[in-house]
């Protein structure tokens, strides 16, 4: 067990049945070996806190190491599995799904996995939509499309009325792939779960674009939505280099990170100005971007802008809130809101520029998985299926200092990882772009 119980995982009971892989417990062997749950990764693994904690005779905070469990809480052939995907669309979800299936079919038997309709509204009581039995022959081929063969939705639904439907399904373990919101409704259906004294495992794949995840080292689909961004990108610099005083400006997604626009940005580093919600920017006055803007177009007639969903919401004259189904501010159009401000800035001025304003972000979200992601998807789902055989609950498959771990769901959910902009990322980032480290 850990120093700090906050990352410890809640298991349903005491472990009984043999585990049916053909693993080893012995070093030497060429066999993989069992995970036992005392094999734990550091997680802070600096050299100052090293030196801390051997000053203060502390010890370390550590996390549960992920992997193949010995001994299995439930019995393979008496096992009832189901997969749930919510909110956003994002690549892999369809690799994540197969990679559950395969896990649970061939590592282990268990022949019985519901696919859940339409997001948690699958699990209320009057859901219209049909379940889906899961096999590897519907699941063969799904990994080479986007999307998800499940669908999705957004919303909370009720969770006593969800547990039910779950215990009239003879659900033993529920796989649940989404972001904050979905991972705030997996754990509080493990909660009813846990009050009512149920044999349940609840997993959690993380899933979000963003890559806002809090504490995981990245979630999946995001290389793949950088990458398909980055070739947007090129393209958008040809527009604008196709036109004197060319302005390209590609509105990528991010609500409260920016991930993903510095990440493409820095793939395809023709981008000159990155404009995220960690850093706040003004467009007018001195140093401000429409300056820098001016000053980029005197110097080689076209500019690249690239600016996160989330980015420069203050810049609004409103101060109504308006929130989707999952309970995230729906932030209002900051791409088509530069595009405006910048054609008029040069309009007072008298100055003719050629604006082409791209938004790619439901074709990224759509995209399939590359290959780099697709390996990610699969370790993520075998994983959680590892995890939840063994009778491990309420926790989710992440990967932290580039190891696969438990983590519980309470630990990421409490707030979103945003870019440090006093920390390496960001300021390759800047490097890349050649901006300034404030713009206003």
């Amino acid at each position: 067990m850990s120093a700090d119980n906050r990352f410890d995982i809640r298991r349903l009971g005491t472990p009984s049945h043999v585990s049916p892989l053909p693993l080893s417990s012995e070093s030497g062997d060429d066999l993989f070996n069992f995970v036992e749950d005392s094999h734990r990764v550091l997680f802070d693994v600096t050299a100052a806190q090293w030196k801390h904690l051997q000053e203060s005779g502390g010890q370390p905070l550590t996390l549960e190491k992920a992997g193949p469990r010995k001994s299995l809480l439930f019995n393979p052939e008496e096992t009832t599995a189901a997969i749930v995907t919510c909110g956003g669309l994002c690549p892999g979800i369809n690799n994540v799904i197969r990679g559950l299936v395969m896990g649970l079919y061939y590592f282990y038997g268990v022949k019985r996995i519901l696919g859940i309709p339409y997001g948690f509204e699958g699990l209320t009581r009057d859901c219209p939509h049909p379940y889906q039995e899961l096999d590897p022959e519907k699941v063969r081929d799904i990994h080479q499309f986007g999307g998800t063969i499940l669908g999705s939705s957004r919303g909370a639904q009720d969770v006593g009325e969800m547990v039910d439907t779950l215990v009239a399904h003879k659900v033993n373990m529920l796989f649940t792939i989404g972001g904050d919101g979905t991972l705030k409704g997996a754990d509080a259906i493990g909660a009813e779960i846990e009050k009512r004294g149920l044999n349940i495992a609840v997993a959690g794949i993380p899933k979000t674009i963003d890559n806002d995840i809090d504490l995981i080292d990245k979630s999946f689909g995001f290389e793949t939505s950088y990458a398909v961004a980055s070739t947007i990108i090129r393209d958008a610099h040809n527009e604008a280099t196709g036109a004197y005083n060319g302005i390209a400006l590609v509105k990528l997604m991010g609500r409260d990170s920016g991930f993903i626009a510095a990440s493409a940005s820095m793939a395809m580093p023709e981008v000159n100005f990155v404009l995220v919600p960690e850093m706040p920017f003004r467009l007018e006055g001195e140093n401000g971007l429409f300056q820098q803007l001016e000053e980029r177009l005197a110097r080689k007639q076209h500019a690249v802008i690239v600016v996160a969903e989330g980015a420069g919401q203050y810049l609004f004259e409103t101060d109504q809130t308006l929130r989707d189904a999952s309970g995230n501010i729906k932030h209002q159009d900051i791409g088509v809101l530069l595009k405006d401000r910048i054609a008029d800035h040069f309009r007072e001025r008298q100055t003719e520029v050629t604006i082409k304003y791209i938004d790619p972000s439901y074709i990224i979200r759509s995209a399939p998985a590359n290959a780099s992601d697709s390996i990610f998807c699969n370790r993520l789902a075998y994983q959680a299926v590892h995890g939840a055989m063994a009778g491990k609950t309420r926790f989710v498959v992440g990967l932290v200092n580039n190891q696969l771990v438990y983590l519980p769901i309470a630990a990421v959910v409490g707030r979103r990882k945003k870019i440090d902009l006093e920390g390496e990322f960001w300021f390759a980032t800047l490097q890349s772009t050649g901006q300034p480290n404030a713009i206003g």
